[in-house]
């Protein structure tokens, strides 16, 4: 009997009516033949809800009691689903993430999952059951609860679809699949049929939020096709998969965005061997993620070295790297908060030339300036303002010709 692992985004199960809908969709892939087990988030903005209850508790709330809090969420989300399944005449369980055997580390808000022990999934499902799993969330070996961070949901539908051999993981969302950009800003954005993973890593990575990166990898390293698909419409939606992508051969597939983009820059640092190590470890050491890094070509010694954070942690980068650029010799440190990224990505360009010259030709004829340049295999990101980003997603979807995609 086929298995399929099935994921539900809060949009999908925020409230009676909807939890309803998604509860005929499962039993219709019941009623194909199918074992089910289905990971659901939250209910709309309940995890939000729950966050803001909580610092108005504690400026300061503790970490531990916070996982705690914030995964009940998915846990009302689950039984009140596996609740009308069973009205419908199904027979359905819900299981917490401890429950599902979903083990991770311990770090709070951001735990990693590091093993699933299935059998008390697998158990459910030999006794017919579907199988409603609360996602988001996992245990400790001391028996603490943590949840997985941003997309936590996404990763824990692809990883119980790995550790189950499942035949696929659907990820339902209020979007109808991937598209060539994001389509409220862009009008003719076109929904690929099928992306590989390493496209959609990229596109995960650089700002598109259809779904999560660390979901991709484990796509990608587990070799589970993933279908994202909306869970309002009968659209076919989206196949990340591991083989070619037949429709976007030799071009760019999509074009990304992402608003959440701060720089700092490191004025007059003296160029001698050790400076990077002494800014970025303690980066690091404070848990401080860095994206794009740039260093200038050193002038008599001195050089700028700039580098990129998600706007919620400027303030704390600053912090780190003000008294450590004090302290070599730095002549300032600046940061920059009002920034966005765009980013076209596409296997095509692994071999053909002209993408990047098309790419910076582009920005500058809608008087657009690149302040910041990362590229790899088969993408190319250009750091600009964060006010002519739209512009710039536009510009660049016609440029490509993504419209055309079809």
């Amino acid at each position: 009997m086929p298995l399929i692992v099935q994921k539900y985004g809060g949009s999908s199960v925020a409230d009676a009516g909807k939890i309803k809908n998604v509860a005929r969709r499962i039993a219709a892939a019941k009623d194909k033949g199918d074992q089910v087990v289905v990971v659901v988030s939250a209910m709309g903005d309940k995890t939000d809800e729950l966050l803001d209850l909580a610092y108005r508790i504690s400026e300061s709330p503790d970490s531990r009691e916070l996982d705690a809090l914030v995964s009940t969420g998915e846990v009302v989300s689950a039984t009140l689903l596996t609740m009308a399944l069973k009205a419908m005449g199904y027979e359905a369980i819900s299981l917490t993430g401890a429950q599902a055997g979903i083990r991770t580390d311990a770090t709070y808000s951001r735990a990693r999952i590091l093993k699933i022990e299935s059998k008390r999934v697998v158990g459910e499902l030999e006794k017919g059951n579907i199988v409603i799993v609360a996602g988001f969330q996992g245990i400790t070996e001391e028996l603490d609860v943590t949840t997985l961070g941003r997309g936590g949901s996404d990763t824990t539908a692809v990883a119980l679809a790995a550790s189950l051999g499942a035949e696929v993981c659907q990820i339902y969302t209020d979007v109808e699949g991937v598209y060539t950009a994001d389509p409220r800003l862009v009008p003719g954005a076109q929904r690929l049929s099928e992306i590989g993973y390493e496209e959609m890593l990229e596109l995960a990575s650089y700002g598109a939020k259809v779904m999560h990166s660390r979901a991709v990898e484990l796509g990608g390293l587990s070799g589970i096709p993933i279908l994202v698909a909306s869970s309002f419409t009968d659209s076919p939606g989206t196949l990340i998969h591991g083989g070619a992508s037949m429709e976007m051969r030799n071009k760019v597939s999509s074009v990304a965005h992402d608003l959440d983009v701060a720089k700092i820059t490191v004025v007059g640092v003296p160029d001698r061997p050790g400076i990077a190590a002494a800014i970025f470890e303690p980066l690091a050491a404070a848990d401080v993620s860095v994206d794009t890094i740039v260093q200038n070509a050193s002038i008599e010694n001195i050089t700028d070295l700039t580098f990129t954070v998600a706007k919620g942690q400027l303030t704390k980068a600053l912090e780190v790297v003000k008294p450590i650029s004090e302290s070599i010799g730095a002549r300032d440190c600046i940061g920059d908060s009002k920034l966005g990224k765009v980013s076209i990505v596409g296997t095509g360009m692994q071999d053909a030339p002209g993408y990047a010259a098309r790419m910076f030709q582009t920005l500058s004829e809608q008087g657009i300036n690149i302040q910041l340049i990362s590229t790899s295999e088969i993408r190319i990101t250009c750091i600009i303002d964060e006010a002519k980003v739209k512009d710039a997603v536009r510009a660049l979807h016609q440029a490509f010709e993504l419209d055309k995609n079809k």
